[in-house]
């Protein structure tokens, strides 16, 4: 284990350009497709963006990085164990691309300590002894570049109380999670290649980030004969056939409904309430008529909103029509 930066000699800024260099605890579940707020594509743009993007930090990780110590203080007094803050960025000695930023050491033993909060809807994932999969990861992690033999976790959530776990090194579980990550780094990182789409919104982003505008001028791309290509676009024709089955039952229910409540505007099933209330009409803002009879107002106030493109996919063409 190397140390690589005094994160306290850093500014905000500084840590957030080193962070760049390498796979951190957090980044590891989502690359491992477990973190349910963060995915890979996530990750990769971080680390592939020309330009440090700083993260709006939500209430959630506000509460967080205030929590931190306190939550610290609640495990020492709970365990009669004692910690201390490590201020370094760390680096693993074989994989320089494994970079971690520890919450504490645990004093007198090989291990670390990482500290959690988490709101009470999210409980249930630390029900009957479970641990959400990305903070086990996170700890794994942790183990690999740290050498520790294991990593305490401990979440505050928020007025239920503490939850204590304790993630003992496991050479097979790191080892495969080195594997991971070092095929992301050299695979998609270095090699400047986006991981897999998977949907996410995350994914729509990367996409418009790498290819804002179309050009006219380009040829068109033919993908005809592409088998992968062609399975999935008889898989979309499918959901989009299903999601058309869907919306019209679903309309047709909502119509019965509306039928049986005439001109009421509640009704119940059971302690179920439906409702069905007149609202007032929009106001529009004719823009037309605007610029046909006073075209110097609207000239002096008109904006151009940015470009974007526009996807669409074609019907599938049914011989004999």
């Amino acid at each position: 284990m190397k140390r690589l930066v005094n994160t306290s000699e850093l500014t905000r800024e500084e840590w957030l350009e080193y962070r760049t260099g390498g796979i951190g605890g957090s980044d590891a579940g989502a690359i491992c497709g477990m973190n349910p707020w963060k995915s890979a594509i996530d990750v990769y743009m971080d680390k592939t963006a020309t330009e440090v993007k700083e993260t709006e930090e939500s209430e959630s990780m506000r509460l967080g990085k205030d929590l931190e110590a306190y939550v610290a203080s609640r495990w020492e007094e709970a365990t009669g164990k004692k910690v201390r803050r490590n201020n370094f960025m760390l680096q693993h000695d074989d994989y320089p691309w494994m970079i971690a930023d520890i919450d504490r050491e645990v004093v007198g033993e090989s291990a670390v300590l990482e500290c959690k909060t988490a709101s009470p809807y999210a409980s249930e994932q630390w029900a009957n002894g479970e641990t959400p999969q990305h903070y086990v990861v996170q700890c794994l992690h942790y183990l690999a570049v740290t050498g520790a033999d294991r990593c305490y976790l401990c979440c505050l959530i928020w007025g239920k109380g503490l939850q204590f776990r304790t993630i003992e090194r496991n050479e097979g579980a790191i080892a495969a999670l080195i594997q991971l990550e070092e095929s992301f780094w050299k695979n998609n990182v270095e090699a400047k290649v986006m991981p897999a789409p998977d949907g996410s919104d995350a994914a729509d982003e990367a996409i418009k980030e790498l290819y804002p505008e179309g050009d006219p001028e380009e040829e068109s791309v033919d993908l005809t004969g592409k088998e992968k290509i062609e399975k999935r676009l008889a898989r979309y024709d499918e959901l989009n056939s299903l999601m058309k089955s869907v919306s019209e039952e679903k309309a047709q229910i909502e119509q019965e409904l509306k039928l049986e409540m005439k001109t009421a505007e509640k009704a119940f099933v059971g302690a179920r309430k439906i409702t069905w209330k007149t609202a007032k009409g929009r106001k529009g803002f004719d823009t037309k008529a605007l610029a046909e009879e006073h075209p110097d107002i609207y000239e002096k106030y008109v904006t151009q909103g940015p470009s974007y493109r526009i996807f669409k996919i074609g019907k599938p063409i049914v011989e004999g029509e």
